[in-house]
């Protein structure tokens, strides 16, 4: 017995979740040191050492506590996060003890933590809420998503970024000056400062590609674009709405003393080498100000035309077109439907040191080096058209247009297709032969369209299946009929799949993924053009031709079960 004391070190020293878990059984006394020792040095707490490493699973460890400690267990899989007081427990001290509030009943307040054994954060909570807290048990891992989704965690991507040098890049010359003493209180004002770089960081974290903050006139709502949906993250006090949104404008560069009319403009967030750019957008509202910042990824264009979700049909006339040396490709979709990620796709694979690109956007979304990237500016003149012919006093080969909106615009676009120039532009249209009739009605002549379009690409985005919780889904024959698929396809030995739900998804779907119908212009379409036909006569032949609709292009996703039957019918039902 001596020597086994001899051995192991004393279990006083480990902490209470260590000593707990060595009493049980579940822990050697060596591997829980070592594990403490471990948590230390990362500034890490013990439980997420415990999990991290696999020695003890999170929902064995959340039900060993709960039995020795005699506190109740509970599970944050059923509970409505939505539903859960707010602003009982300042974020931040939620953030670094790891806890979340469930609830308060008199003088009373129900924590939920991974480790309830912690005292300087049960003394913490004592001095800041004046209630007495009682503990109850949860599992660490659905515990650290709940807090990311409230916007409270502090994860791998925060962490590196607290450690960096990081801020906005923004300097005194560039910021419009404060005109009073409110004013520069608002935008220096340290906590809406900290509060927006939190929402920043946690909108990346999180895989967004918006953050909206809105206000309304009893609350101010923060929702992020996730996977296409808006989902509501925290409702901060309505008392920072005005100093938030003073803060964005000055680091976007707009006028802070301007809030009667809507406003855009551009900031970057700097954390070591890197940086994130974002497009920001100001609304005036009954209430204040409504802030749109969209998130520009520019590793989204380096992917790489795989990544699209291109079937191999598809992406062999996209990869055919792009190679000739002039013509026009037109991409075309809504709002939304990653158009502009197709296009800069395919011109980082033509970006090549003997070549010359020029884009013309409104306003430029990626940064690409090696193309020479223009923003529209209406106010001083220069407009699409206006640069177009810039562009071809220029030299280049490859030319972008951010949007066709005007029949000036198209004109010069078609001349240059036509004088050997790759084009390449987007149309918001609903799909590909629309698209021609939508130029028709612009007042392009149908001999240019037939003799400068290559190539259009119609596109939505879907969202893709959780991989983790799909499961077949069973579908009468008569609605998978309707829905667009064949009765020689329903006879194979496959199934569709549904969506789910669990703790690593939003609602049974995780990330997207894209659905396209590629039409090349064959001379059967030309002569459709030419004699003036419609978009349904257009259909027809391209149909002919085996270009699939953006529906048959859905429905091979989903017998591929990348997704659901349900998306695909919502994103192409025209």
């Amino acid at each position: 017995m001596a020597l086994e004391t001899l051995v192991e070190p004393p279990q006083s020293t480990l902490s209470g979740v260590a000593r707990v878990l060595v009493n049980a059984g579940r822990l050697t006394a060596k591997t829980a040191e070592d594990l403490t020792r471990s948590a230390l040095e990362r500034k890490g707490s013990f439980v997420a050492a415990v999990v991290g490493a696999g020695a003890v699973k999170a929902d064995d460890l959340a039900h060993t506590l709960s039995a020795a400690l005699a506190l109740p267990l509970l599970d944050l899989n059923a509970v409505d996060a939505q539903k859960l007081p707010r602003n009982l427990v300042d974020q931040k001290i939620a953030s670094q003890y790891q806890l979340i509030v469930l609830g308060k009943r008199g003088n009373r307040i129900f924590i939920g933590a991974a480790d309830p054994t912690d005292q300087e954060a049960t003394e913490r909570i004592k001095f800041t809420t004046q209630l007495t807290p009682e503990w109850v048990v949860v599992e660490y891992d659905k515990l650290a998503r709940q807090l990311e989704a409230q916007g409270a965690s502090a994860n791998e991507v925060l962490e590196s970024l607290a450690s960096a040098d990081f801020d906005f890049d923004v300097t005194d010359d560039e910021a419009p000056a404060a005109e009073s003493a409110d004013v520069t209180t608002e935008v220096e004002d340290a906590p809406v400062v900290r509060f927006l770089q939190k929402m920043l960081i946690d909108a990346i974290n999180m895989r967004a590609s918006d953050l909206h903050f809105e206000p309304y006139e009893y609350t101010y709502r923060v929702r992020f674009r996730i996977d296409g949906e808006l989902r509501e993250i925290t409702q901060p006090p309505v008392a920072i709405k005005d100093k938030l949104a003073s803060r964005i404008k000055v680091i976007s560069r707009m006028d802070i003393a301007e809030k009667r009319v809507p406003q855009d403009g551009r900031m970057k967030l700097k954390f070591g080498s890197k940086a994130i750019d974002f497009r920001v957008s100001t609304l005036p509202t009954l209430f204040g100000e409504k802030v749109v910042i969209r998130i520009l990824d520019p590793s989204s264009a380096k992917l790489g035309i795989e990544a699209l979700g291109y079937e191999k049909v598809e992406k062999d006339r996209l990869m055919h077109c792009i190679g000739r040396p002039y013509g026009m490709i037109l991409v075309t979709g809504p709002t939304g439907s990653g158009k502009t990620v197709s296009l800069y796709t395919c011109l980082n694979i033509l970006n090549q040191p003997g070549v010359n690109i020029a884009t013309v956007e409104d306003p430029a979304e990626i940064n690409l080096p090696g193309i020479n990237q223009v923003n529209v500016n209406d106010r001083a003149g220069l407009t699409f058209a206006a640069a177009l012919k810039s562009f071809l006093r220029q030299d280049p080969d490859i030319i972008m247009v951010g949007e066709i909106r005007d029949l000036e615009t198209a004109d010069i676009a078609i001349k240059a297709a036509q004088t050997g120039h790759m084009v390449m532009s987007t149309l918001h249209t609903n799909d590909a032969p629309t698209t021609l009739t939508r130029l028709l009605n612009m007042g392009v002549a149908p001999f240019n369209i037939a003799s400068s379009v290559l190539l259009i690409t119609a596109q939505r985005l879907a969202r893709k299946l959780c991989e983790n919780c799909k499961k077949p889904a069973d579908y009468p024959r008569e609605s998978m009929l309707k829905a667009g698929f064949r009765p020689e396809e329903l006879d194979g030995n496959w199934k569709p799949y549904r969506a789910v739900g669990c703790s690593s998804c939003n609602n049974g779907y995780k990330g997207r993924v894209g659905i396209y119908q590629v039409m090349p212009i064959t001379e059967a379409i030309q002569r459709i053009i030419l004699s003036e036909g419609t978009a349904l006569d257009i259909a027809k032949q391209a149909a002919l031709e085996g270009v699939r609709d953006l529906r048959q292009s859905g429905l091979i996703k989903v017998r591929a079960g990348v997704t659901t039957l349900e998306e695909v019918i919502t994103v192409t039902n025209e």
